[in-house]
């Protein structure tokens, strides 16, 4: 089975903990492992990853270098994009037989200039503040903040993916026996002028979005969306929350989930399974194996046996 598996930005750095590369590899080295099993189960991977915390921490970085040399998002997208890639790539190269071939592909992606995304940021990048703080540095930077669960967090315009320029050489990769890993961080945004020519967009496209379109195009057999929480909740951190095994897109459709974190993932599951009637699921990174064979998080399919959550 061709599984398009899709990292968060938060199972590699998670929720809170320190920016340091001791951490990250340590988070990326319990990923590969995660991630062998499935190739050693026979399943063919395409691998992506978010890049939310890494991307905001290269634009601080840039911001205190020297006046006016401070790179535009795009460039940083494609900075965080070799960066975990290199890391993802070195691990799993670790993990796996020495003969596996895997490679890291820079991925541009189209989107549409008039998108109003690009005048309604929403998408969190970098470490968490607190209120006090995060006001502060929108003062200061002219920076765009909104609350991110309890915290405080910088917000970046976030684009729906239009196409995957690079799809059809990372399908021709996969069917060559490679592990490509790409789209990471939702990918490089690039939109065409009028003249036919591509330009970057300073943006963050959202990765769950870019990875279903990915899954969509090259045409996977399974989208796999692993992040720092065990399955779908309803009613999440409430007393009455409790996760979901099962469901069809229409269920989950039905309900609000959080914009800023399991809410894209299940918009992104959902547009995958209707478009291919193929099947998604969501969950642990560290349950991969367990989640293809239902075992754990939650899956999402076109019709279940029964129709209800359970």
């Amino acid at each position: 089975m061709h599984i398009v598996a899709a990292l968060g930005g938060n199972a590699l750095l998670r929720r809170g903990e320190a920016p340091t590369p001791d951490a990250q590899e340590a988070n990326i080295k319990q990923a590969a492992a995660a991630l062998a099993q499935l190739i050693t189960a026979g399943h063919r991977l395409t691998l992506t990853h978010g890049n939310g915390p890494q991307v905001g921490l290269l634009a601080l970085q840039a911001e205190a270098g020297p006046k006016g040399a401070a790179q535009p998002l795009d460039s940083l997208d494609a900075e965080s994009e070799g960066w975990i890639g290199y890391l993802l790539e070195q691990e799993l190269a670790n993990a796996l037989p020495p003969d596996t071939a895997i490679a890291t592909l820079l991925t541009r992606i189209e989107v549409d200039a008039n998108d109003p995304a690009f005048t309604s940021p929403s998408k969190p990048i970098g470490p968490i503040y607190d209120e006090a703080t995060a006001q502060e540095l929108a003062a200061t930077r002219g920076w765009s903040i909104a609350q991110d669960g309890k915290a405080w967090r910088r917000v970046v315009p976030s684009p729906a993916p239009v196409s995957i320029l690079n799809a059809a050489s990372i399908e021709r990769l996969t069917q060559a026996g490679t592990l490509v890993i790409c789209a990471g961080g939702g990918g490089i945004p690039v939109v065409r002028d009028k003249a036919g020519k591509w330009h970057g967009k300073e943006a963050v496209i959202d990765k769950d979005a870019a990875s279903a379109l990915l899954a969509e195009q090259i045409g996977a057999d399974f989208f796999l969306m692993l992040t720092d929480v065990d399955a779908i909740y309803l009613d999440y951190g409430s007393s009455q929350q409790r996760a979901l095994s099962k469901a069809t897109p229409k269920m989950l459709l039905s309900y609000d989930f959080a914009t800023g974190s399991m809410g894209p993932k299940v918009e992104a599951a959902c547009r995958f399974v209707q478009h291919t009637n193929c099947s998604a699921a969501i969950g642990r990174m560290e349950d991969a194996r367990a989640i293809i064979d239902r075992k754990a998080g939650t899956r999402i399919q076109m019709e279940l046996l029964a129709n209800k959550p359970s």
